[in-house]
């Protein structure tokens, strides 16, 4: 089966930034659009570009990786797998989905030494909404800088993995 990797920046980012450059580097065919403006015009941005997809492995770093949450926590039956660059799930936007309980295969990366994002609050919202949740906390930073060049991304980026 073919899969539509999307991958979706955060905040302070673009498609430029080191993780956006490495996936389209590595990933021909992978989706990495830049996402400027409120929650509001990126979500309606990410909207249009997955209008007309399905079965979507989507990859978000930060504001991002909040971004991918809403989005699946949306269109739950899309998404066949989520993975989470210490997501931003701490802020009141995600809260309209703690009431949702999901079945998609989803991975989380957080950095123990994150001064951005902080990880219990994030690990606690995640493991409320994403029933097969797999909780990765690693001795890194905020960008996992150390964690993300690493990671096993042929076998994150497929579905069922």
């Amino acid at each position: 089966m073919q899969y539509t990797r999307v991958f979706i920046h955060g905040l302070e980012s673009s498609s430029q930034g080191t993780k956006g450059s490495f996936f389209t580097a590595r990933y021909t065919g992978m989706i990495v659009e830049d996402f400027p403006g409120t929650l509001a015009e990126r979500m309606a941005k990410l909207e249009r570009l997955l209008e007309n997809r399905s079965d979507l492995i989507l990859v978000g770093s930060s504001y991002g990786g909040l971004m991918a949450a809403i989005y699946a926590c949306g269109n739950p039956d899309k998404v066949r797998k989520i993975i989470m660059l210490a997501p931003a799930l701490d802020l009141p936007d995600f809260d309209a989905c703690l009431d949702r309980s999901l079945e998609i295969d989803a991975e989380l990366f957080h950095g123990t030494r994150d001064d951005v994002v902080t990880p219990g609050p994030v690990r606690e919202k995640a493991e409320k909404v994403f029933r097969k949740l797999n909780y990765h906390l690693v001795d890194d930073d905020h960008p996992l800088t150390d964690t993300f060049p690493g990671m096993d991304w042929d076998r994150l980026l497929e579905a069922g993995k």
